[in-house]
């Protein structure tokens, strides 16, 4: 696990109460915490400028906006040169239905997590896109069924479970 020691429990319960609930108030965050408002708002700010925190976001609802179907995509380019992986990730950033991508090791270059209406919709963004890239070699898709787990932060150590280590 890589949370700093510089973290306590207090800091720890103030991460995980904003990433349930980003838009609680000062005073309702102070209460859950077990501080006053100053201190709590201290320490906010303190998680802000060291980087714990990095903003703040409205969670939307992926399939009403973007599509009901994900699509976890493989590409293997031609060559891994600097200015072909620059320019794929340039022409992928651009893709509204790109929700992610990832450079790997293993077989593959690149996996993507595209969002999709139905089956049409990728086959439109696979044919008119995708392959359309220069410097693309192979791409192989995975149809996900069910999201089992979708973790919009990461899971926080209780004070216990950091003494163990």
């Amino acid at each position: 696990m890589a949370v700093s020691d510089e973290l306590d429990r207090i800091d720890l319960k103030i991460l995980s109460e904003l990433s349930r609930n980003g838009r609680v108030s000062w005073r309702d965050l102070a209460e859950i915490i077990g501080l006053s408002l100053t201190p709590t708002l201290r320490r906010v700010r303190r998680l802000e400028e060291s980087g714990y925190i990095t903003g703040y976001s409205a969670h939307l609802d992926e399939s009403r906006l973007a599509g009901g179907m994900s699509a976890f995509v493989s590409i293997t380019l031609e060559k891994q040169s600097q200015d072909v992986l620059d320019r794929f990730e340039r022409e992928i950033a651009a893709m509204p239905q790109v929700m992610s991508c990832f450079l790997m090791t293993g077989d593959a270059d690149y996996v993507l997590r595209v969002v999709v209406d139905d089956l049409a919709g990728y086959q439109a963004l696979l044919t008119s896109t995708l392959t359309k890239i220069p410097g693309v070699a192979h791409i192989k898709s995975s149809f996900a069924l069910k999201a089992v787990l979708n973790r919009r932060a990461p899971l926080l150590p209780t004070t216990a479970q950091r003494k163990k280590k």
